[in-house]
């Protein structure tokens, strides 16, 4: 029983690794830029993913029912749309962070009482210098928790559901065993992001504060991989199972 236990634990470390789940917190976590936002970012995606395996996969098990081929079709081409979306945002925000608009205000010249002037402009950041990156236009935001982590991580377990059913109903013989396995399994993958989301967060903070072109690179990188990766699971999930 041990064995079984802890085969889920380790289990659930690899499923964290997978390509769809590394792209999704990667696209989230590329614009932070501190290694604890990094890896609560990969924590809170942990927990999510946890919540729902122990909702929907523990569930099944305890109440003996399966999720069908088509519902598990229709929630991995789900994640597959989440994955595009995820990608897609994150390259819209590096092109649209390359303009600022300011507002000036200036004492009119013309004479007493006449008001001040209040006027708009706009400039690009293409060629700047790292100090410009980190003057004022480029602050820290106020902390909130990550609920869009947390969303990406139950659309994840959500549609993990389906084989890890299959996986439990094949390691394990009761119902109470299999609840168990799910949860160290689930607990497993949280422990496997938060350790993978510390390892991606030293070169994403230090690019962020100090090489500006390189962070912006990584992420439009990132962006780009996980709409491919996106389309590519929409592709796998929804027409060839259509066409099948």
């Amino acid at each position: 029983m041990t064995s079984i236990l802890l085969l889920g634990l380790f289990i659930g470390m690899q499923h964290a690794l997978e390509a769809d789940h590394l792209a999704a917190v990667s696209a989230i976590a590329a614009r932070q830029r501190s290694v604890r936002r990094i890896v609560a970012h990969g924590a809170i995606w942990g927990l999510g993913h946890t919540l729902t395996l122990m909702a929907v996969a523990g569930g099944a098990v305890v109440l003996g029912v399966a999720i069908g081929p088509d519902l598990s079709a229709a929630l991995e081409t789900a994640v597959g749309v989440m994955l595009v979306g995820l990608g897609g945002h994150l390259v819209v925000r590096l092109i649209r962070d390359r303009i600022h608009f300011h507002m000036h205000v200036h004492k009119n010249g013309h004479g007493p009482g006449q008001g001040d002037v209040v006027h708009f402009h706009a400039h690009a950041h293409a060629g700047e210098t790292e100090d410009h990156a980190r003057s004022d236009h480029d602050h820290e935001h106020p902390e909130r928790f990550p609920v869009r982590t947390l969303l990406v991580g139950l659309m994840h377990g959500l549609a993990g559901s389906a084989a890890l059913l299959v996986l439990t109903a094949s390691t394990v013989e009761s119902a109470g065993l299999g609840f168990a396995y799910i949860v160290l399994f689930g607990v497993g993958s949280m422990a496997g992001m938060a350790a993978l989301s510390m390892v991606i967060a030293v070169p994403l903070a230090y690019s962020a504060r100090v090489l500006t072109w390189a962070n912006r690179a990584v992420q439009g990188g990132v962006g780009a991989a996980t709409m491919a990766l996106g389309l590519y699971v929409i592709y796998e999930n929804a027409a060839v199972y259509l066409a099948a």
